[in-house]
């Protein structure tokens, strides 16, 4: 056998075997990558069917209607109770015909902790939390609700309302919360004005008002409490909403900090009270009519006569200098109240605890 038929024999004998070794490896790459070809749709469908952070916002745990109404009631309660004092001095300003100045309000306060004590600065305040506790609880878990359906309705579910439905539901929340509370509101006014000798509790104002005057005494304001809560609530709640919605685009912070919804609340707070106070004057002379010896019984008839006897700004405006004091303070607690507790619940539900 020559050379080079010898050297063909050998190289075709060591092509093969290298062929034997490498076609197993071959078939193994061929398979792995035909596995990685028919996993691809699955991780496909799989990325596909990963949750949308809508969808996301769906899954987290919700806050049932009576997890808002604790809310609500607590945060009324903090807010009424802390501006208590003021708020039962403007009262008494608002249904006599004294001139109302700073000075004056400091003074009654001073002679009313003289005369009668300390606590004697929160007479009022149990019929207050009677009232506030629940007109607070049904604003703010009422708000949350028309949000909602207002969302759906008009197309912008878990999102930010456009700026009319956002009134709206303010709006709304607060008629519904007047409507249901409205008699405890007049038995906290009675009580405010007079002395203990007349009305000695709660229970006591409303056995009186109905011997004496009928039942319908008690909804005697009714009329321009519903006109003043409208701008009133529609406003406040539109200033806050719109504000957190302004602060989240610029600081790119889904939540403000507390000390930012006091001046967020407070902003709200005085733009609203400041747009309805006249209503709320005339709502106070109607209901305390009946201890005040007035005949106020209209709306029109009231505006008339305070206008005529103490002017437009001294008599429908009276006391709003101390509204601009304590009516920044109790909303802006009110709503910091309300989200810190709202987001506390939340939390403890994504902990899986719950208190309702």
């Amino acid at each position: 056998m020559t050379r080079p038929r010898v050297a063909r024999v050998v190289l075709q004998e060591l092509r093969g075997r290298l062929l034997t070794h490498i076609s197993p490896r071959r078939s193994r790459m061929a398979h792995r990558v035909q596995e990685r070809q028919a996993r691809l749709p699955v991780a496909q469908a799989a990325v596909l069917a990963l949750p949308t952070s809508s969808q996301t916002q769906e899954l987290r745990p919700r806050l049932s209607a009576v997890d808002s109404l604790l809310c609500g009631a607590f945060a009324g309660a903090v807010a009424k109770t802390v501006i208590a004092p003021l708020d039962r001095t403007k009262i008494i300003f608002q249904v006599s015909s004294k001139r109302f100045s700073a000075k004056e309000a400091f003074r009654l306060i001073y002679c009313t902790y003289l005369k009668d004590g300390l606590l004697s600065l929160w007479r009022g305040n149990s019929a207050t939390m009677v009232r506030v506790m629940p007109y607070a609880a049904i604003q703010f878990c009422s708000h949350e609700q028309y949000k909602k359906l207002l969302g759906g309705h008009y197309g912008f579910q878990e999102k930010a309302l456009p700026p009319f439905p956002r009134f709206l539901a303010g709006s709304l929340a607060g008629t519904t919360a007047a409507m249901l509370t409205y008699p405890l509101d007049t038995v906290r006014a009675r009580m405010a004005v007079t002395a203990k000798e007349m009305y000695s509790n709660i229970m006591h104002v409303f056995v009186r008002i109905s011997q004496e005057e009928g039942i319908r005494t008690l909804y005697r304001g009714f009329t321009p409490t519903i006109l003043g809560v409208i701008p009133y609530a529609g406003i406040t709640f539109f200033t806050y909403e719109t504000l957190k919605k302004l602060h989240a685009e610029r600081t790119k912070r889904s939540q403000p900090y507390p000390h930012e919804r006091l001046v967020f609340g407070a902003c709200a707070g005085l733009i609203g009270q400041s747009a309805s106070y006249p209503l709320d004057v005339v709502r106070r002379r109607m209901q305390t009519a009946g201890v005040t010896g007035s005949s106020y019984s209209t709306i029109l008839g009231t505006i008339r006569e305070v206008v005529t006897k103490e002017g437009v700004v001294r008599g429908l405006y009276k006391g709003l200098s101390m509204n601009w004091l304590k009516g920044p303070v109790a909303v802006g607690i009110s709503f910091t109240a309300f989200d810190v507790t709202h987001n506390l619940l939340l939390k403890l539900h994504q902990m899986g605890y719950s208190v309702s």
